[in-house]
């Protein structure tokens, strides 16, 4: 059986110029990378009249668990379901960080014969967007210690400097540091740290901006940090918007490539659902809606996480609306929330107990977010006919549609069934509602999702918490959203709760402004925005051998 990497690198690409054609761009709109990516011009997107009778689709999933779901998959295989029974379609997805590609995961770019490609490029630098976005950053960061360290006439309070670096690897060293050691002309010492560049407020700033003038504007409110007397100073007071913009110019415009069946891709920005937003770019994703009648997107991780983030985030900020939600679920996984640990054999009794997960994001899917449901299931081999008897049944028995799905093996015709059922869906009347209105309070507000998505019977935090909670909505910025970064492997924040726990209790450790994004990031549990390696990661088996990269699965 062929790698997933030994797939990609054996797939007949079309030229570049030729995918973009077929959204009819003209060769003169877009920059290529090489023969076979290409950055679209802003210009040319922003002038293109809307296509009202478009549909996005948003693929989410299960709670994830070790042994994956197949969301990227499913995405990827969609789209060229919808384009094999003859839809006009485009699929946009995050890029990978390559944190978890040299971490825990390797390629992050689909599976089997539902990716995007070239696969390799995709999951190694691609166009360079990451690294743009950490340089913006870092500059930032430098420009932060150098006023400072030249006077500091905006009278920066270095301890309450709140402003990290960032690097686009796990890196468990980095978490926290102290800068500026060796002298006076070093600077001033303090202690610092770095966070992932997913988890950086610039990523969730690039992918929430829908302009140039509006990245900017928003680089300007970045709050960096306070002053003695306790006054937020911002990023437009150090005068660094402009050139932070300037280093985000070319990244802004969104990715286009292309699915292994030449399916139109975009893949731009990147921000964790667990510690972030979780969505890719408002740019990419609007742009695709006047690009194409039929859209596929994903959120990361669960439900309860990503499908969250992108209803009371990106919709909340850009208008962008759904028609249907496609939720990702394999056998083995809910056999994992049901109390299986390991092993393949049947076991209805553990599938039984774990479908309680998947009937949870069921119901916040519908009965939350008003939105129609459809249960893909990533059939494997290992996957019994009871099993999947069990399984139809209970989610039919929720009035959801459920369907089996191939795309793994058979790509876009093995994904055919399900795109008949969300062609279908898109069909149906249906009305997003948010889970919180702009008005609440920040503390109700994480209160609304802990009770009504996480299932949980009360939210806490200490007394230090709650007065910077307060001190938000004096200053303004009580009507942002609420960006809650927890643990996914859970509707509550212990990673090890399976299922569907109920009763629990949501801590609030952190809140962390971010003006520029416009959301409050709320830290709940052991979450780290830095995350680590783990013993084995999946380095040691990523190499070069004859020119050809191995190991990215």
């Amino acid at each position: 059986m062929l790698s997933d990497i030994e797939i990609a690198q054996a797939a007949t690409m079309e030229p570049i110029g030729d995918i973009a054609a077929k959204l009819g761009i003209p060769l003169a709109n877009i920059e290529p990378y090489g023969h076979y990516k290409a950055k679209v011009h802003l210009s040319y997107l922003a002038d293109l009249p809307a296509k009202p009778d478009s549909h996005l689709i948003l693929v989410t999933a299960i709670s994830p668990t070790p042994p994956g779901e197949g969301k990227t998959t499913t995405s990827v295989g969609l789209a060229d379901g919808l384009s094999h029974i003859g839809k006009d379609v485009m699929v946009c997805l995050r890029e990978p960080s390559l944190g978890p590609v040299f971490g825990m995961k390797g390629g992050a770019a689909g599976g089997g014969k539902a990716q995007i490609v070239p696969m390799e490029d995709i999951n190694l630098h691609f166009t360079g967007d990451f690294g743009a976005i950490g340089l913006a950053n870092n500059l930032l960061a430098a420009l932060i210690d150098n006023h400072v360290h030249h006077g500091n006439t905006l009278d920066i309070d270095v301890r309450r400097i709140t402003w990290k670096r960032v690097v686009d690897m796990n890196d468990r060293a980095l978490r926290d540091i102290t800068v500026a050691l060796g002298g006076p002309g070093n600077g001033f010492p303090r202690s610092d740290g770095f966070d992932i560049v997913v988890a950086s407020e610039i990523m969730a700033i690039f992918c929430l901006a829908t302009s140039l003038e509006d990245l900017k504007e928003r680089m300007g409110n970045i709050v960096i940090g306070y002053t003695r007397d306790r006054r937020p100073v911002t990023a437009r007071e150090l005068n660094a918007e402009g050139a932070m913009t300037v280093l985000l110019k070319d990244a802004l415009a969104p990715n286009l490539v292309q699915t292994l069946e030449n399916t139109p891709a975009f893949v731009h920005g990147g921000p964790f659902a667990n510690i972030a937003h979780g969505c890719n770019s408002v740019i990419a994703t609007s742009a695709a809606m006047k690009l194409a009648d039929y859209v596929v997107t994903e959120a990361g991780f669960g439900a309860d996480l990503g499908a969250e983030k992108f209803i009371d985030i990106k919709c909340r900020k850009s208008g962008l609306r759904p028609s249907v939600v496609v939720i990702v679920a394999t056998v083995r996984a809910l056999k994992f929330h049901g109390g299986m640990d390991h092993g393949t054999d049947e076991d209805l009794d553990a599938l039984s107990a774990g479908l309680v997960n998947l009937e949870r994001h069921i119901s916040n899917v519908r009965d939350v977010y008003g939105l129609p449901a459809i249960v893909s299931i990533n059939k494997f081999t290992t996957d019994t006919d009871a099993e999947i008897a069990l399984l139809t049944e209970r989610v039919k028995a929720l009035g959801a549609e459920v369907v089996l799905a191939n795309h793994w093996a058979d790509g876009g015709p093995g994904a055919a069934a399900l795109a008949e059922k969300v062609v279908a869906a898109c069909e149906t009347q249906s009305s997003m509602t948010f889970v919180y209105e702009d008005d609440l309070s920040l503390f109700a507000k994480i209160e609304a999702i802990a009770h009504r998505v996480y299932g949980a019977s009360e939210v806490t935090a200490d007394k230090k918490i709650r007065t910077q909670i307060k001190e938000l909505e004096a200053a303004g910025y009580g009507h942002f959203p609420v960006c809650v970064a927890k643990t996914q492997y859970s509707f509550s924040t212990d990673p090890t709760l399976r299922g569907a726990p109920t009763g629990h209790s949501i801590n609030i450790r952190e809140v962390r402004l971010a003006a520029g994004a416009e959301f409050i990031v709320m830290v709940c549990g052991d979450v780290m925005t830095m995350p680590g390696l783990p013993k084995v990661p999946s380095s040691e088996k990523i190499d070069v051998i004859d020119g050809a990269v191995v190991g990215l699965f």
